[in-house]
């Protein structure tokens, strides 16, 4: 009789927890098929739209082409008696491809320059985002000059620093 009073009290406890566990079975179900019904949904509505006209890049500007300065720039310098180093990983951003490749011929002049420029600077004026951004702004301006010097033309719109390193 015992054994028997043990498994009446245990039913409904059972029975319970049994409820609760098939309830969120269901429920996570549920959600899982909406999450799948309303991502099936939403991507084939947009296809039935018909496209957008793409719009063209305007007249007078051209899509942006960027040409990696390989390999990356090391440069040392003192400071207060102390060797100091910077590392600059430096892309290219221009607009035509051909004017591009003319000025490659003349990259052994931009990276003599670009070390000069990098060997000069100082440390505490390099530690700060206003001081990298001026040595950005610089170095543009220094490729600018070879390539209205040997080109005729500015050819680089600007210097993007990938990668900078202070040691």
């Amino acid at each position: 009789m015992a054994k028997s009073e043990a498994a009446a009290v245990k039913d409904p406890a059972t029975k319970g927890k049994l409820k609760l566990i098939i309830a969120g079975v269901i429920a996570l179900l549920l959600a899982i098929g909406l999450s799948v019904g309303a991502t099936w949904y939403f991507m084939h509505s947009s296809q039935s739209k018909p496209a957008a006209p793409v719009e063209a890049a305007p007249v007078g500007k051209q899509a942006a082409i960027f040409e990696a300065l390989l390999p990356a720039f090391v440069a040392n310098y003192n400071q207060n008696g102390r060797q100091r180093y910077m590392q600059v990983s430096i892309t290219m951003m221009a607009r035509n491809q051909a004017d591009l490749d003319a000025l490659k011929v003349h990259m052994p002049v931009i990276r003599n320059n670009l070390v000069m420029l990098f060997s000069a600077q100082d440390f505490a004026t390099l530690a700060s985002p206003v001081g990298q951004e001026m040595l950005r702004q610089k170095a543009t301006a220094s490729v600018q000059e070879v390539a209205q010097k040997e080109l005729g033309k500015v050819v680089v719109e600007q210097l993007l620093f990938t990668n900078f390193v202070l040691q």
